[in-house]
């Protein structure tokens, strides 16, 4: 007979962690790929973590790692994937991620693939597998395949003018849980490179906010200079991203050497 299971510490989705908030989510990228960054980044007191596979060294074992590392504690973990693809959703959520966060999301119409791909049938085709996967816990969680849909929650990119534009159509989209803007890609998009609190790109920011509000779901944003992130917060924010394991080390790593380093040398 199997020895009985002690269940794992349940977190919400972030759909659910919005919902019953008052107040804003605060939370932070984990680009590292190490486990052990994750984990500290996990037990610093935010709402929740963006683990990003887009844009840093993250493939399924190391997502799994750091989905682990962070378990134990009371922070909501989001996965960013590198692309719309059905595949790549499938895998990421059968190792037990809860939430998703899907780029470069520019229609309803790819809102509505990236929903299907997420979802059992009849709500969408994700492919079953829960009796050999950590998202089921092996079969150890009762009626997990009934049930699915509570335990994922969806979230899409807004970067491109393009988007922007269709902003509402992604927004109403069944199944959408909420919608996340990204202003330097946007400002790319928009000819601006590098320049994201340019004011026609916060004003393309503002924009979308309007839109996926007044539809009824929340908007989030990435927002690394405390000024801009406030702006953002007054404007209707329900979730933000303030900061970035490697960028908080890059910094802190600068400021030891412009303490000591360039002091040495000026003494020199």
């Amino acid at each position: 007979m199997p020895l009985p299971v002690t269940p794992p510490v349940t977190i919400p989705t972030l759909r659910d962690a919005i919902r019953s908030s008052d107040r804003p989510l605060a939370g932070m990228w984990v680009c590292s790929g190490s486990p052990l960054v994750a984990e500290i980044c996990a037990g610093g007191g935010l709402d929740w973590l963006l683990i990003d596979m887009e844009h840093s060294p993250n493939g399924l074992e190391s997502i799994l790692a750091q989905l682990q590392a962070v378990a134990a504690y009371p922070v909501v973990p989001v996965v960013r994937i590198p692309e719309a693809d059905p595949v790549v959703i499938k895998q990421v959520l059968d190792l037990g991620a809860k939430n998703l966060l899907v780029p470069m999301v520019n229609s309803a119409e790819e809102a509505r693939a990236v929903v299907e791909a997420a979802h059992y049938p009849p709500l969408g085709r994700r492919g079953v597998g829960s009796a050999l996967a950590r998202s089921a816990r092996w079969n150890r969680i009762d009626n997990y395949l009934v049930n699915a849909a509570a335990h994922v929650s969806i979230f899409v990119q807004i970067e491109t003018a393009e988007a922007v534009d269709a902003a509402a159509e992604i927004a109403a989209t069944d199944g959408v849980d909420g919608v996340f803007v990204g202003p330097s890609d946007l400002a790319a998009s928009m000819g601006y490179l590098g320049q994201q609190t340019h004011p026609e790109v916060t004003a393309a920011v503002r924009r979308a906010f309007v839109d996926v509000i007044a539809k009824g779901i929340p908007v989030g944003v990435n927002a690394f200079v405390p000024e801009v992130a406030d702006g953002y917060l007054a404007a209707g924010a329900s979730f933000v991203l303030i900061g970035a394991d490697v960028a908080l080390l890059a910094r802190g790593s600068e400021a030891l050497a412009a303490r000591f380093v360039e002091t040495e040398r000026d003494d020199q």
